[in-house]
């Protein structure tokens, strides 16, 4: 089953552009997630509504963000990309008139609401700056300088 890697991906470019002195070009970012530029500005278009990004065109322009890193939790992504579906299970609709499949349903609705609450809870707590601070350290851990622009590169061809 595929799975969307949407949030992850925004995540990872938001990240970087942190630490860009100048604006991100869509074609930039879209060599750093090898996909095409019209997948990424299809991507910063809801961050852009949400104001979590903001847009330069011309010479000189790109991406930047928005706001402060402190300021943008993974819920703010979430939503501005227009995630909507958390979980991809889906519930049976055989034959709704059958006891046992009312049954199912209900109490598969409501662990599935639940989990959903708790996951976009956390979201919530979660700020793009305390991430940013985990990639430090994993930086300085590796005795790597985490003030220099980290580079994503496509992995090497296989021979």
């Amino acid at each position: 089953m595929r799975r969307d890697s949407r949030l992850s991906r925004t995540l990872h470019l938001l990240l970087h552009m942190e630490r860009f002195a100048q604006p991100a070009t869509s074609e930039h970012l879209a060599g750093m997630l090898q996909t095409n530029p019209v997948v990424v500005r299809r991507m910063m278009q809801g961050l852009k509504a949400a104001g979590l990004v903001q847009a330069a065109r011309g010479h000189g322009g790109g991406w930047t963000l928005g706001r402060p890193l402190v300021e943008i939790t993974l819920l703010n992504v979430h939503e501005a990309l227009g995630s909507t579906v958390v979980f991809n299970i889906g519930l049976s609709e055989d034959d709704p008139k059958c006891l046992v499949e009312q049954a199912v349903k209900a109490r598969l609705s409501d662990a599935m609401e639940a989990a959903e609450k708790e996951l976009l809870d956390r979201f919530a707590g979660i700020t793009l700056a305390e991430i940013s601070q985990d990639f430090e350290e994993r930086m300085q851990g590796l005795g790597l300088d985490a003030a220099l622009p980290p580079i994503c590169q496509p992995p090497a061809a296989k021979g």
